[in-house]
């Protein structure tokens, strides 16, 4: 909506009304309801993941232990 500059000046002096107001809060609400939403979202995407470890280890314990060294007779 455009509003001629004798209108804004004139707002900008009076300010608003109340219902002009709620409105604006309404919208302001709804805005903010919007980004936090997007940011969770996004977070929730880019979030860095766990690595998962491979079993790797737990297997050369295993058989480390079970192993003899070859000087030992």
């Amino acid at each position: 909506m455009v509003y001629t500059q004798s209108y804004q000046m004139y707002k900008y002096e009076h300010g608003l009304s109340a219902a002009e107001q709620r409105a604006a809060d309404v919208c302001a609400g709804e805005a903010a309801a919007a980004l936090r939403d997007l940011r969770l979202r996004l977070g929730r995407t880019f979030r860095p993941r766990r690595r998962v470890r491979p079993a790797r280890r737990a297997a050369d314990a295993m058989t480390a232990s079970a192993r003899v060294p070859s000087n030992v007779r």
